[in-house]
C-alpha cells in the first residue's frame, strides 16, 4: 500500500470516528451517565475520598464483583441442555462408540474413513 492511499485511508477513519463521536455526545444516555461520573468525582473530591474507599464502603466484603462475576457464568454456563446420547454402531467390525458430541477420536476416523453420511447411518434407532 503506498503511503499516499494509508494516509487516505486514515484520514477516512478519521472522518468516520469523528461522525461518531458527534453521534454520541448527542446522545442523552451519555449525557447523563457523564453527568453522574462528575457528580461522583466531586463528592469524592468533597470528602476526599478514593474509587477504593468508595467500594469499600458500597461493597464492604467485596462480594458485589464476585456475585455478579459468577451469577453471569451461572447464567451461560447453567443454561446449556446437556447433549443427548448417540450410540454408533460400525457394521464392518461390530464396534460401538457412545458419544454425546462429534469431537470422538474414533468417530472422525470413521468419518474420514468411510463419509460422514455412511456414519451417520450407522446411529442406532431411539438414540438420538
Amino acid at each position: 500500500m503506498s503511503l499516499l492511499s494509508d494516509y487516505l485511508l486514515k484520514e477516512q477513519q478519521v472522518k468516520t470516528l469523528r461522525q461518531e463521536l458527534q453521534r454520541l455526545e448527542r446522545d442523552e444516555r451519555l449525557q447523563a451517565e457523564l453527568e453522574f461520573k462528575k457528580k461522583l468525582e466531586d463528592l469524592m473530591g468533597e470528602f476526599d475520598k478514593n474509587i477504593s474507599d468508595v467500594i469499600a464502603i458500597v461493597d464492604p466484603k467485596g462480594d458485589l464483583s464476585s456475585s455478579v462475576k459468577s451469577a453471569s457464568t451461572k447464567a451461560t454456563s447453567g443454561t446449556r441442555r446437556k447433549r443427548k446420547l448417540k450410540v454408533y454402531r460400525n457394521p464392518h467390525n461390530g464396534e460401538v462408540i457412545e458419544t454425546r458430541g462429534g469431537n470422538h477420536k474414533v468417530l472422525k476416523a470413521w468419518k474420514e474413513q468411510y463419509g460422514s453420511d455412511t456414519v451417520e447411518g450407522w446411529l442406532e434407532e431411539g438414540q438420538a
